[in-house]
């Protein structure tokens, strides 16, 4: 009971961690040094379909609700961009947001069958 409870714990942490980290980068002036791919969009796509995977791993009860969340968090990093001198708001971003949320929640659901049988086995 306890070892399940500590990785819920862990998760957890992650998955907020991993939310600070996409804001703090996403928010910074641009850097040569930030870690990258070699699109925007694949960025925006990448990052929000692993905050997905941690969520839902973190949050099983309660998935509409994390997913619906992060596509607003995506939203709001948005609007806090184009405030900067240095970022700007684009619809595409948040659209990258959504579709690596749905890529993220995709993987969830497949680790998730993988994982059913060898559990029942025990």
């Amino acid at each position: 009971m306890f070892g399940r409870l500590t990785s819920i714990a862990a998760l957890r942490w992650a998955f907020w961690s991993c939310a600070v980290v996409v804001l703090v980068l996403a928010l910074i002036p641009p850097s040569r040094y930030m870690p990258s791919t070699p699109w925007d969009k694949l960025n925006h796509a990448l990052a929000f379909a692993v905050l997905a995977v941690l969520a839902i791993w973190s949050y099983r009860t309660r998935v509409a609700v994390m997913l619906t969340g992060l596509l607003v968090y995506g939203g709001l990093i948005e609007l806090l961009q184009g405030l900067t001198p240095y970022r700007s708001a684009e619809w595409g971003d948040w659209l990258a947001d959504a579709v690596g949320l749905a890529l993220g929640w995709q993987l969830a659901r497949m680790t998730a069958r993988a994982r059913r049988p060898a559990e029942s086995a025990e």
